[in-house]
């Protein structure tokens, strides 16, 4: 499965996003970049893995992306973490757009953001923060994910197959409303996907 970027574009900018009321500041806010990139004629994103010495969310896989600094918009904030994380530098006009903001069970509300690059840019991962990183074509993204019943909460926990083990909320999260909305033109919504237990600290 391939989708051009204009395609892309068109399906983010027909598509109505959801936020997340956050006007008392109770949540912090944050954001990461779905960052497409090209590579020997495949589209596809990168997705990271953060190394065990991280104090939150050590092991997990994850967006490249961080809490937003005080004046500084979800897009601002995406692309400048992944410059820090991955190195990648990208221009305003890479962004296509954002989807729906995704409240965590730690705190905090991710703004999506979806950059696209025409070229494969080297990576210079910033060890701190990336213990590997992956490269995930398009059409292993276009998965069916798994979703369990769990007694702590009434939601759906979700897993996605990627990487060939089981990625969860947030990241499984986000990538599957990429994939729905912006490979398979589906409108889906994700705010009613749980993360699992581990990940609500």
């Amino acid at each position: 499965m391939d989708v051009a970027r204009d395609l892309a574009r068109q399906r983010l900018d027909r598509w109505s996003r959801q936020t997340v009321e956050n006007g008392d500041g109770r949540l912090r806010e944050a954001a990461v970049a779905l960052t497409v990139v090209r590579r020997d004629d495949t589209h596809g994103i990168w997705i990271l893995k953060r190394p065990a010495t991280m104090r939150n969310h050590p092991n997990q896989f994850a967006l490249p992306g961080g809490r937003l600094d005080d004046g500084e918009s979800a897009v601002d904030a995406a692309r400048r973490e992944l410059r820090e994380e991955t190195g990648i530098e990208t221009d305003v006009t890479d962004v296509l757009g954002e989807l729906d903001d995704y409240e965590t069970r730690s705190g905090y509300v991710i703004t999506p953001v979806v950059c696209w690059l025409d070229d494969d840019p080297p990576l210079r991962p910033n060890p701190a923060e990336v213990a590997h990183s992956y490269f995930v074509p398009f059409a292993d993204l276009v998965r069916t994910p798994r979703f369990l019943t769990i007694p702590q909460s009434p939601r759906p926990v979700i897993q996605l197959p990627v990487l060939g083990q089981l990625i969860h909320a947030p990241t499984a999260a986000l990538v599957y409303q990429f994939a729905e909305v912006v490979l398979r033109d589906r409108p889906t919504r994700v705010d009613q996907l749980e993360q699992p237990v581990f990940a609500w600290r």
